[in-house]
Parts: structure tokens; sequence; C-alpha cells
């Protein structure tokens, strides 16, 4: 059975099929306690802000200062996920979190907390989970079976929009009882299950014949597959689309209770509550939604959806009506959120899992905060229903994207394959030799030039994902039958590693690059290491040896 037909029936098993698999059930039910316990700090926090200070800035810089990280980390956080054991990551991200929230909890208790201060161990708290989430995320095809992914991811965000619908009200409840220090110890202590969790997982790591990257080298790896893979940049702007738009329902709900329905906090409550269940509801529903339709047409109809929400919102004075349109909301919200998290799992290589997951996480974090801070100037210049009714058009405008950036197929991540031999070399190389050059050279006949041409466009974008730079295809003038393929590598390390980053379908492309190829010999390799003028310092014994063809 392939791969894509596997993805087709997991379905038939039903949501709950990753939970057979005993260390994704242990983890799943310990993030879901740690997720209640960050939304019991998370209201335990900004009570006791309240009660330090009367400014409404520094209330509001609680949830800045929990979330802040996310937007600066997240990008070198994926980096070490892919970089070293993802379990340990985690495990190491986790003792920052409860580092933070030991020493929140203490010092609230000794009654030495000051507003800065709970604003600096909040953003210590924060970095922990920011650090941590791209490892978490990226590890779940490490704990269920491939074709099992895209259930997982919806049991993930099920366990989001439990903690979301329960753990305000708890951490309300434990506030108003016992008190704030209350709250951050109770967070302190669900943080230990899974780091019991973690650590009880054996998890097998994949040995390399390679060094880590240095972590800048990591990101710029990153950020160089990201900008050269067209179906993930149309995930990720899709994701920042949907948190500009969406965002004003997240952010404009409070002024929904009490513009226009003219109520108070407790149908505030509500209306969270509403949209934390239509978010469970859609969760549980994305493996139907994805076996019925393709990835465009559920993000359309997810988008449409959300519109008719919001408008309905907008334009409606009686409070039941409202909670029926919030419980659509929340359907499709977790729906589109899904659906783009299940695309950029599949379809990121797990060498770049991590990095991939960071950038769409930044992607949708940074577009519902741009979002949310739009919508109340918009508000504050033209009130509640204009906002709301202006994020409904464009939400309903916003499937036209697919016109021009249309959702990729959600397939399969194409399977590394094995790796290659260390190709032969007679020059003295170490790990930080570089640059490498790479000129492959093809002999095509006239007629097929055209399509040899259009072809090596894909083949520019795999190899400059996987880590090449300054590619270039270039046709002899002399001898029009000869193109030569000419790219980069900064060190020798990186050329060993972009050799074997290629997965399945690139290595078919490269397959069907080389099918042009004439003549009784192969498709020629050189491999030369560039030498500036100047950069050598020649000594008498020292050899050298031109770079070998292969």
């Amino acid at each position: 059975m392939t791969q894509s037909s596997k993805l087709q029936t997991f379905s038939a098993d039903g949501i709950t099929a990753p939970l057979r698999h005993v260390n994704f059930r242990r983890i799943w039910l310990a993030s879901l306690l740690s997720k209640l316990g960050a939304l019991i700090r998370s209201v335990g926090a900004a009570w006791a802000m309240t009660q330090m200070t009367s400014s409404a800035d520094m209330v509001a810089l609680v949830q800045t200062a929990l979330l802040l990280p996310v937007m600066i980390i997240s990008m070198p956080a994926g980096a070490i996920a892919d970089m070293y054991d993802r379990r340990i990551v985690g495990l190491a991200s986790l003792g920052i979190a409860l580092a933070g929230a030991s020493a929140l909890t203490t010092l609230a208790w000794l009654g030495l907390i000051t507003p800065n201060l709970l604003l600096v161990l909040c953003f210590v708290v924060g970095s922990g989970l920011a650090l941590m989430d791209p490892a978490w995320q990226s590890s779940v095809s490490e704990q269920v079976p491939l074709e099992l992914v895209p259930a997982a991811v919806a049991l993930n965000s099920i366990s989001y929009n439990i903690a979301r619908s329960l753990g305000p009200a708890i951490g309300g409840i434990v506030v108003a009882t016992v008190g704030a220090v209350a709250a951050f110890a109770l967070n302190a202590l669900l943080y230990l299950p899974l780091m019991l969790s973690l650590f009880m997982w054996k998890r097998i790591p994949e040995p390399s014949r390679l060094p880590p990257e240095k972590l800048n080298r990591a990101i710029v790896s990153g950020v160089r597959y990201i900008t050269n893979s067209p179906s993930l940049k149309i995930v990720l702007i899709r994701a920042m689309v949907t948190g500009v738009i969406g965002g004003a329902i997240i952010a404009l709900m409070p002024l929904v209770a009490r513009d226009l329905l003219h109520s108070d906090a407790r149908m505030y409550g509500i209306m969270l509550s509403a949209f934390g269940v239509g978010a469970v509801i859609g969760a549980l529903n994305i493996t139907e939604v994805q076996r019925r339709m393709s990835g465009e047409a559920a993000v359309r109809g997810c988008a449409i959806s959300m519109g008719g929400a919001i408008a309905t919102a907008a334009l409606s004075r009686d409070a039941v009506l409202t909670v029926a349109a919030l419980v659509l909301a929340g359907v499709a919200w977790m729906m589109v959120w899904a659906l783009l998290n299940i695309s950029v799992q599949l379809s990121a290589p797990r060498w770049v899992a991590g990095r991939s997951l960071a950038a769409y996480q930044a992607a949708s974090s940074g577009g519902i905060a741009v979002g949310s801070w739009g919508w109340g100037y918009l508000t504050d210049a033209a009130g509640v229903k204009t906002a709301l009714l202006v994020a409904a058009a464009l939400m309903l405008g916003s499937p036209l994207l697919g016109l021009w950036l249309r959702m990729p197929r959600i397939d399969a991540r194409g399977e590394e394959v094995q790796s290659l031999d260390d190709p032969e070399v007679r020059l003295t190389l170490s790990g930080r030799s570089g640059p490498l050059v790479v000129e492959i050279e093809y002999r095509v006949l006239q007629e097929n030039a055209r399509a040899f041409h259009n072809l090596m466009q894909d083949v520019q974008l795999s190899r400059q994902r996987n880590g090449a730079y300054g590619w270039s295809i270039a046709c002899d003038i002399a001898d029009p039958d000869l193109w030569i393929e000419r790219y980069h590598c900064p060190t020798w390390f990186d050329y060993l590693r972009q050799r074997n980053r290629p997965t399945q379908p690139e290595r078919a492309l490269e397959r069907r690059a080389e099918a042009f190829h004439i003549g009784p010999e192969p498709v020629r390799v050189r491999r030369m290491l560039e030498r500036p003028f100047g950069s050598m310092r020649w000594k008498e014994e020292m050899r050298h040896t031109a770079a070998n063809a292969v």
C-alpha cells in the first residue's frame, strides 16, 4: 500500500487510533495536564498583576511576556529541535519552564514578587515552552506511524482546546478560593507528569556520520529550505493571512459581550466556552473532512464558514444566536489550523521538520498578534460592529487567494533515502574546507533542450532547499549539446549534508534530469575546492592535486 493510500484510509480507525501507541498516549495525557497548568498560571499572573498595580498596560503585558518568546526564539528553537535529540530538548525546555514557575511560586509565597519581576518570570516560563514546542510537534511522527500523523495532530489540537475551555475556569476557582500562589504552584506541579513521560520515552535516535550544524548555520539552512519550497511558502502565507483576519473574533470577543450584547464577564466566559466547544468538534471531524475534501476545498470551506460566523456575531443582538455563531467559528478555526499544521508536518523532511514547524508557528502567531492590534485600532476608530463586518468580508474573500496560492496536496512526506557513499577525493580536506564548487555536465539533444531547461528549474529548487547556493545552468556556445549545472556549498561537511538530504521525489527528479543525457559516457561530476587568490599558504612539502572527476 502506498503512503498516499494509507493517508486516505487512516480515518477508518478513527481519530483515537494514535492513542493505541503507548508513548503518544502517555505524552498526550501529560501534555493536556501541562496545558491546563499553563492556563491556570495565566489567570493567576493576570490577577496578581491587578493586585499590585492599576495600570492596564501592565496587566496586558502579562500575556505579552508569555507569548513574546514564541516570536523571538521560534526559529532557533526549531533549529535546536532538528540538531539534537528532541526528547532531551523537550526535557531541558520543561526544566526551564519549571524553574521559572517554581521561582514565581516561591517569591509570591514569600511576598517578594513585584510587577517587573512577575513579567520577567512569565517571560522565562514562556521561553521554556516556546523552546519545547517545535521539538514536541516535530516528534509526533516518531511516536506514531506516518499514516496516523494527521489524527495525532488533530488530537493535539483537541487537548489544547480542552485545556482552553477548562483552564481559565479552573484558574478562576483556584485564584478565588486559595489565591494566585496556589495557581503558580499548581502550574509547576503539572509540568512534572510531562517530564516523566518524556523521560520514559525510549526514543531511538538516528545516528549521523556528520556532526550537527552550528546554530547559526542551522537557522540559515532552515530559512533557505523554506524560501526554496513553494508548497511550504504557500502554507505559511495562508496561515499568516488566516491569523491576521481571523484574529478579529478572538481579539474583539470581550467587546462583543460588553458592547453588542450589553452583558458582563459571565457572558464572555460562555462565549469563550462556546468557541472552545466548536474547536473540539472541528478537531474530532478533521479526519472525515480530509477524507472527503482536498486541502484547498477544505480551507475554502473553513474560511467561508468563519466569515459567515463573524458577520453573524457582528449583526446579532441575541446571546443564543451569537453563541451558536461562535461554535461555528470555533469549528472552522480549529479545522483550518489543523489542516495547515498537517500540511507542514507531512511536507517537511525530518531533518528540517522542527524549523518548518517553527516558521509555521511564527507565521500563525505573528498573524494573530498583528491582526489583533489592527482590529483593536479599527474598533477604536469605527466601532466593534464595523470592525467585525470588515473582518467577515475579508474572510469571505480570502478563498480567492487559492487562485494564485493553491493549497498543496496533503500527502505523506517524501521519505529520506539511504545515504550515499562519500565521493572519492585525493586532496586533503577537513569538515570546514570550502567553499565547494560542483559542476555536472550533461549532453542533451538540442530538440530536448527546452524540456531539459524547464526540468532543471525544479532541480534548482531541490539543490537550494538542501543546502546549495549560487546555482546556475549554462549551455556551451561552441558545443550546444553540452549543458553544465553549477552550484556551491559552504564547506565539505555542508556538501555531504546537501548530497544526502534529498527525499525520494527529489532523487526521482535528479534521475529525470539524467535521463536527458546522451552519449556513451555517464553524466560527469566535478567537485572542486574554491581557492581565492591569497587564501593558501604553500609549504614545500605540501601536496596538491586537482579535484577528481567522478
